[in-house]
């Protein structure tokens, strides 16, 4: 599971790809160690968990509130940033110590360091972000404005799409255990909304909208953590309680066939003959049958005769009167 040395984008980014947020996005916040999907109908319920905790974070209430407020969103990236560096690590700590009791810890140290660099590198994303915008709202001067500007349209396409990518792996944390994806998305969703529930903000929407608005992602993201936990018990056995260590190996790719003989068909043995001997071995000639008086290469004598120059198939010619 540990990603290879010096690879955290696998190789796939080149430099004409830093023109385009997304691809760098993709390369930074999706990284070669993450592990692939078992099974792609987990994959697609990745998809629908990413779009319900999204309704999570931007929070779609502040568009009825009042309009779309681009500083409020902000602020809420911010917020939501906040509460995942404080969330995630109690979380993965939490499950740590259940792990702890069926085998070692040491060998997650390096899963483990990995996907807090992912998440310390979106959360340093987010607030660059905001400094950019800060910058450009408090300054004055246009070759500023243009060149910051510039910059944080870039820097908002490639939180964006680092947002979507993290939503989906959870920083990676699926290389220390193929459930705690689910698990950190719904505790995460769910103490984004209690808050509010608590406080009784309803954000203006009124009591039914508010409830449906607040309760409505982590419910979502909770049922769809539970289906896909669910199918990861059933289908590989990999259970939330149990260390990653004991889980069966995912399936991997079937090996390639190895190259044919040059015929092109893979189970016609090579020509020759299987009885001779083996290639370099010097030529040995046949030798005749004892007593048939066949030489190879030289005429007379049947090889197949039992005696010398005989025909077993030819009758027996006149034999001499019997004498007493």
């Amino acid at each position: 599971m540990a990603r290879p040395p010096g690879r955290w984008t696998g190789g796939t980014l080149t430099a004409r790809d830093i023109l385009r947020p997304h691809k760098v996005a993709d390369a930074v916040f999706h990284p070669a160690w993450i592990p692939p999907s078992l099974d792609p109908s987990i994959d697609r319920l990745k998809r629908i968990r990413v779009i319900a905790g999204g309704v999570a974070s931007i929070g779609v209430y502040t568009v009825f509130e009042g309009g779309f407020d681009f500083t409020e969103l902000l602020e809420n990236a911010l917020t939501a940033s906040a509460a995942l560096l404080v969330l995630t690590p109690v979380t993965v700590g939490v499950m740590l110590l259940v792990w702890r009791r069926t085998g070692p810890l040491r060998q997650l140290r390096t899963p483990l360091l990995n996907s807090l660099a992912l998440l310390l590198l979106f959360i340093g994303s987010v607030v660059a972000l905001a400094l950019f915008v800060q910058t450009v709202n408090a300054t004055h001067s246009p070759l500023v404005i243009i060149g910051v500007g510039i910059t944080m349209m870039w820097m908002l396409g490639f939180v964006a799409r680092g947002a979507f990518r993290v939503t989906g792996n959870f920083f990676g944390t699926g290389a220390v255990h193929r459930c705690l994806p689910a698990l950190l998305a719904t505790v995460t969703t769910w103490l984004v909304a209690i808050p509010d529930l608590v406080t009784g903000d309803l954000h203006g929407l009124g009591l039914t909208l508010g409830v449906v608005f607040i309760l409505g992602a982590p419910v979502t993201v909770t049922g769809i953590a539970l289906l896909e936990t669910g199918r990861l018990r059933r289908r590989y056995g990999i259970r939330l309680g149990a260390h990653p260590a004991g889980h069966a190996p995912a399936p991997g790719r079937v090996p390639p066939m190895p190259p044919g003989p040059p015929s092109g068909h893979p189970h016609v043995p090579p020509p020759g003959n299987p009885y001779g001997p083996p290639p370099g071995a010097p030529y040995v000639p046949p030798q005749p049958h004892p007593g048939s008086g066949f030489v190879p290469g030289q005429g007379g004598g049947n090889p197949y005769a039992p005696g010398p120059g005989g025909n077993p198939y030819t009758p027996p010619g006149p034999q001499p009167p019997y004498r007493p």
